[in-house]
């Protein structure tokens, strides 16, 4: 084989490239099912309905129809409800108000999309037209899709276990201290804040094939997502079985975004489906579906009021915030509000700060996470707040940001609620986005701008993300008798590009080539736990676990190597891929050591687990630059300039990939993106990519993305979680950029995505 020495901050390009590009993928519409039947979920038409009556005898005698299954065969077969991963405050222990969700309504539909029926046929057109033949008698009921609505007085209730519709209240923070800063403030700004709902849309849509041992007594799913041990964890209790009797596999995913991290209750109705009919049964979510029935994100209202010395210092923040969470608390969805908690006062010094956190029900999708949960929100409070001072008080925004920002002397630095962010430069990172930004020069495409008609706009955020999501990792490293690795891992790629990153790593650590290591992921067989891919963690939390292992596997072979060589292990140093006699010439390379550790019964294989303590903090500087049509409100982004600090770069070409699919998404929301209900009825208003407009590549610039990097301490990678920047900066950056284009116009907020008729 071709011997390629590629280690940490080469740039190899994916591996995993070859097999999608060719049409080699394992996606799941690719695998293949011997007696492969399919399923179509009934959902609701309404947005809050009692169910009277479901009649499926037309639908059960329709042609190739094998099932249809309602709640009435779920209850018989003890199927549970799904709830949520978080049911409690992380930070009091005050348990969160829910209603479990059901696989299948019962009595009454929460929201437009809610599974009602799973219809199971020979074919998925069988399916379908069995589907229209279920009798449904639906009563209709008051509706609420926005925060305001379902607090009102008198507000129509979603669920009995939750009064009010509150699922927390929160308050934490000092308030004394808040109060007594605002009262001998020079300046107080405030802002009333719409981080609007969005739809994920991964390029794959959510998908299981179920499967039933008999045997066993074994279910097995294969299934589109990005956490699978956790899903398969929630799915067996659902279907009222121990986690050793279900198998969760996921090969190729085509994208996750976050909206296939939790559990969703066709994880469990299509494996029940497949143990009901005795066949394979397949079920793979429509377009349609996506925008009705995926986790939804963000959909935050903020009221936040800063204050200012008259110097401009900051001197302290208060923020009241409520999330609409949609029609269940799904996943981490509660929790994700608290991430206010860990940014505030950290790239900028805020003495003291006040928050509250509601969250609420409504007759909408379920609200999960995407790229930056919590944070993006985070972030867009302070940075639009920033840049309303320096208009309301005349600042320069520029200079504002400079006298606040936390210096690098100050790392490691705590914020107010106790949260370390271990390294950082984020001055010197700001600066660098100004000059490449050329923002000097900016005075002067404004002109060229405005002698065309149009008008040009400037703005600019600084981002920052507590990454590590799930706290537990693994990874399982195995030589096999054909001189190659297997490394196992409990993280999982969902298009990141870990099938050739993760070898990097390894190689760099064994001195080999990152052609001898196959990585292994996306099964629930193969390693006992596994966090899965979210909030940036696996280069974190796999690298780590990848890095320790791979000490255990150099102290196992020196062991291996002064036996074989008759030195003292002290004499032995491990250099390049061999160990090696110090001051010698006699060496025994590493693959000859696993040959010979097997061959004595003790073998290099390692597992290792860990359990971190710290998160990783990525951080940046995002500039952006926009013209506006007069005439038509038309926005046109002309320039986005992006310095950011991943930490040490395993390698810079994928995280720079990984940097601008996050823009993308940032800009998409800030432009195009918005998953709007209608008020009075719940219905989706923009429900298919006919009346959603995802970014195309004309709505983008060809972005300047550098580095800035400063080494994260609280790994021995010296690695950052690089997929959210975008994300969390690209909404704030470009709407400070639209408000300073407008500013002439008296413009002071911009709710919801920027679209021509609304800047109109």
């Amino acid at each position: 084989m071709t011997e390629r020495r590629s280690g940490i901050g080469d740039r190899p390009k994916r591996r995993e490239d070859l097999r999608f590009l060719t049409g080699h993928g394992a996606y799941l519409d690719d695998l293949e099912f011997d007696g492969l039947a399919h399923a179509v979920v009934l959902r609701s038409p309404h947005a809050h309905a009692r169910i009277s009556a479901i009649d499926a005898s037309a639908a059960r005698a329709a042609p190739g129809v094998l099932a249809v299954l309602t709640a009435a065969q779920a209850r018989a077969d003890g199927l549970g409800p799904l709830l949520p991963t978080a049911t409690a405050n992380t930070h009091t222990g005050e348990p969160f108000a829910f209603a479990p969700q059901p696989v299948l309504a019962q009595d009454k539909v929460r929201y437009v999309g809610e599974p009602v029926a799973v219809i199971v046929a020979e074919t998925r057109d069988r399916a379908l037209d069995a589907a229209e033949r279920v009798a449904i008698d639906y009563a209709p009921l008051p509706a609420v899709t926005t925060v305001d609505a379902a607090r009102a007085t008198g507000a129509p209730q979603i669920a009995d276990e939750v009064k009010g519709n509150l699922c927390f209240d929160w308050e934490t923070g000092d308030q004394n201290a808040v109060n007594r800063a605002f009262a001998v403030a020079a300046h107080l700004v405030r802002l009333r804040l719409d981080n609007h709902r969005i739809v994920t849309n991964p390029i794959e849509p959510r998908g299981v094939v179920g499967l039933w041992d008999t045997e066993r007594g074994r279910y097995t799913a294969y299934v589109s997502a990005q956490s699978i041990h956790n899903t398969r964890d929630h799915a067996a209790r659902a279907l009222g079985v121990p986690a050793t009797a279900v198998r969760f596999v996921a090969p190729d995913v085509g994208g996750g975004f976050g909206a296939k991290n939790f559990i969703y209750p066709e994880h469990v109705l299509i494996p029940w489906a497949a143990k009901r009919v005795g066949r394979p049964v397949k079920w793979i979510a429509s377009r349609s579906e996506v925008f009705l029935a995926d986790h939804q994100a963000r959909d935050h209202v903020a009221e936040a009021e800063l204050a200012l010395d008259a110097q401009g210092r900051f001197l302290a923040l208060r923020v009241e915030s409520i999330a609409n969470a949609g029609a269940y608390l799904v996943g981490a969805g509660g929790v994700q509000t608290f991430q206010y908690v860990h940014l505030p006062g950290t790239v900028y010094h805020i003495p003291a700060i006040a928050l509250r956190v509601a969250v609420v029900l409504t007759n909408t999708a379920p609200i999960g996470v995407t790229r930056g949960p919590g944070f993006a929100e985070a972030v867009n409070i302070i940075e639009q707040l920033i840049d309303a001072a320096a208009r309301q008080c005349g600042f320069d925004r520029a200079e504002l940001r400079r006298i606040n920002l936390t210096p690098a002397s100050a790392m490691p630095m705590t914020n107010v609620f106790g949260n370390k962010v271990d390294s950082g430069a984020f001055p010197e990172t700001f600066d660098r986005a100004l000059a490449r930004a050329d923002a000097d020069g900016f005075a002067a495409r404004r002109r060229d701008s405005e002698a065309k008609g149009l008008l040009r706009g400037l703005g600019f955020a600084y981002h920052i993300k507590a990454t590590g999501g799930s706290p537990s990792e693994n990874v399982d490293i195995r030589f096999e008798n054909d001189g190659t690795i297997v490394l196992i891992t409990g993280t999982q790629t969902i298009g990141q590009g870990h099938e050739t990153t993760f070898p990097q790593i390894l190689a760099d650590r064994l001195g080999v080539s990152h052609d001898r290591i196959r990585l292994v992921q996306g099964d629930t067989d193969l390693i006992p736990i596994g966090g899965g891919h979210g909030s940036s963690r696996a280069t974190y939390m796999g690298g780590t676990a990848i890095w320790r292992a791979s000490e255990q596997i150099i102290e196992k072979g020196t062991r291996i190597a002064a036996e074989t060589l008759e030195a003292a292990e002290a004499d032995i140093q491990f250099v390049d891929g061999e160990f090696v006699v110090a001051g010698t010439d006699r060496r025994l390379k590493l693959f000859e050591a696993a040959a010979i550790a097997r061959d004595k019964a003790t073998p290099l294989d390692t597992y290792y687990a860990w359990t971190r303590e710290w998160m990783t903090f990525p951080n940046g500087a995002h500039v952006a630059e926009v013209e506006i049509d007069r005439d038509t409100g038309r926005v046109t982004l002309a320039r986005y300039t992006a310095v950011d600090d991943y930490g040490v770069l395993v390698n810079p070409m994928i995280a720079a990939g990984q940097a601008h699919g996050a823009m993308a998404q940032g800009i998409g929301q800030a432009l195009l993106e918005g998953a709007f209900y209608d008020a009075q009825s719940g219905q989706v208003v923009a429900g298919s990519l006919m009346d959603y407009a995802l970014p195309r590549a004309d709505d983008l610039p060809s972005y300047d993305l550098g580095f800035n990097n400063t080494r994260c301490t609280t790994n021995p990678l010296g690695v950052k979680g690089c997929g959210e920047a975008g994300t969390i900066a690209g909404f704030p950056a470009i709407a400070n950029a639209i408000l300073d284009a407008l500013a002439p116009f008296g413009a002071a907020d911009l709710s919801g995505p920027a679209t021509a008729e609304r800047i109109w």
